[in-house]
C-alpha cells in the first residue's frame, strides 16, 4: 500500500510538474486525477495523505506561489480525494463511482470559492469585494471545470491504473463481472467526451486569460 500510494503521489507531481499554465493567479493542472485513484484505492485517509505530500512536494521545488500555493493545492487535491474516496469506500459500485466524481466536484468548487473568499484578498492584497467580482467570469468556472475534467480523468485511468498494480503484485487483482467490460467502456467513452468538451468551454469562458 505504500509503495502504492508512493507511486502515484510521484506521478502526480511529475503530472504537475510538466504539464500546468495559469490563469492569472490561479494553477490550472491535472494532478487531482491521480490523487483521487489513491483515495478510490485505499480510502479519504489515502487520498488525504497523498494530497499532503504533493502539495508539499510541489512547495519545495518548484512552486512560485509560496504557502498560499501551499494552502490552496491541499485544500483542492484533498477535498477532491476525501469525498470521493469516503463515498466510494462504502458504495464501490458502478453508480458509486459516478456519485463519488459528481460529489468530489461539487466539493471541490464549493470549498475553494469559500477558500479564494477567505484567502485570496491576503495573498493579493486586495479587498474581498475584489474577489467576489471575480466569482461569476473566474473562480466559479474555473474550479468547476477543472474539477469536472479531473473527475472524468479519475474515472478513465482508475481501472487500468489499479489493473497495472494487480500485474505487478502491488494489489489484489480482482475478477472482472459479467458485463463490467461493456460498461467500462461505455464510462470510458462518456469521460472523454465530457473532459473534451470541459476543456473547450474552459477555453472559450477564460479566452484571453489563459497564460502558458
Amino acid at each position: 500500500r505504500i509503495a502504492v500510494i508512493g507511486v502515484l503521489c510521484a506521478l502526480a507531481f511529475l503530472c504537475t510538474f510538466l504539464l500546468h499554465f495559469k490563469v492569472m493567479f490561479l494553477t490550472f493542472d491535472f494532478k487531482d486525477a491521480i490523487i483521487a485513484v489513491s483515495g478510490l484505492m485505499y480510502g479519504p485517509l489515502a487520498g488525504l495523505f497523498s494530497a499532503f505530500i504533493v502539495a508539499l512536494t510541489e512547495f519545495v521545488t518548484f512552486s512560485d506561489t509560496g504557502v498560499y500555493g501551499l494552502i490552496m493545492n491541499f485544500l483542492s487535491s484533498a477535498a477532491f480525494s476525501v469525498v470521493g474516496g469516503f463515498i466510494y469506500k462504502y458504495r464501490r459500485t458502478f453508480s458509486g463511482a459516478i456519485f463519488s466524481g459528481v460529489a468530489s466536484v461539487l466539493a471541490v468548487t464549493a470549498v475553494m470559492l469559500l477558500a479564494n473568499l477567505l484567502i485570496t484578498p491576503f495573498y493579493m492584497g486586495v479587498d474581498r469585494s475584489a474577489v467576489i467580482e471575480l466569482i461569476p467570469n473566474v473562480l466559479l468556472p474555473f474550479n468547476l471545470i477543472k474539477s469536472v475534467i479531473n473527475a472524468s480523468l479519475t474515472l478513465l485511468i482508475y481501472k487500468p491504473v489499479t489493473k497495472a498494480f494487480g500485474r505487478l503484485g502491488l494489489t489484489e487483482r480482482k475478477q472482472q463481472k459479467k458485463g463490467s467490460g461493456l460498461r467500462t467502456v461505455i464510462l470510458m467513452l462518456s469521460c472523454l467526451v465530457v473532459a473534451a468538451v470541459s476543456v473547450l468551454i474552459f477555453i472559450f469562458v477564460l479566452n484571453g486569460s489563459v497564460e502558458f
